[in-house]
C-alpha cells in the first residue's frame, strides 16, 4: 500500500503526518530565526547551525532545490498554506482563544464569537488605522481586551474574521 493510499484509508494517520510536518516546520523556522538573530548580533553559530546553513545554501546554489525555501526545508504541500501564513494564522487564533478565555469564559462559544466579532470589527474600523503603524503595543492595552485584539491584528493573518470562522477557531 502506498503512503497516499494509507493516508486515504486511515484519516488518523493523515492527520498525524500533517501534525508532524507542522512541528518539523515550526522547528525549522525557529532554528532559522535563531541563526538570523545570532548573525545580526555578530554571535557565533553552533556547529549544527553552520551545517544547516551550509547544506541548505549548497543545495540551492547547486540547483538541487528549485527555491531557497525548499533548500531550507520550508516546503508546504501543493495547494497548501505557506509556512509564514500558517504561522500568522496560528498566532491570530491563539490570541483570539486567549481573548475568549480571559474575557468571555462564562459565555457559550457562539456568544463569544459574536462579542469578539463586535470588538474586532470596531477596532478595525477605528483604532487599527493608527495602531498598524506602531512597532509596539500601546501600554494602555495591557490587561484589557485590546491587548489580544492588537496581537491578533499584528499577527499578519486576515482580520477581522467572521462570526462563523470565530466559532470554528474558538471551538478547538
Amino acid at each position: 500500500m502506498t503512503e497516499e493510499e494509507n493516508m486515504t484509508s486511515n484519516p488518523g494517520r493523515a492527520i498525524a503526518l500533517v501534525n508532524k510536518e507542522a512541528e518539523t516546520l515550526s522547528a525549522t523556522v525557529a532554528a532559522l530565526r535563531d541563526i538570523a538573530r545570532r548573525c545580526l548580533a555578530a554571535e557565533p553559530l553552533t556547529p549544527a547551525q553552520l551545517r544547516l546553513l551550509g547544506v541548505s545554501l549548497a543545495r540551492f546554489v547547486e540547483r538541487d532545490c528549485p527555491s531557497i525555501e525548499d533548500a531550507l526545508g520550508l516546503k508546504f504541500p501543493r495547494g497548501g498554506v505557506p509556512w509564514w501564513r500558517e504561522e500568522a494564522i496560528r498566532k491570530r487564533n491563539a490570541a483570539l482563544r486567549e481573548l475568549a478565555a480571559r474575557f468571555y469564559a462564562d459565555l457559550a462559544v457562539s456568544v463569544q464569537a459574536r462579542q469578539i466579532w463586535l470588538v474586532t470589527s470596531r477596532y478595525a474600523g477605528s483604532t487599527w488605522r493608527f495602531d498598524r503603524e506602531r512597532d509596539e503595543m500601546p501600554a494602555g492595552y495591557r490587561g484589557v481586551e485590546k491587548e489580544y485584539v492588537w496581537i491578533a491584528f499584528v499577527s499578519g493573518a486576515r482580520m477581522p474574521v467572521c462570526e462563523r470562522q470565530l466559532r470554528t477557531i474558538l471551538g478547538r
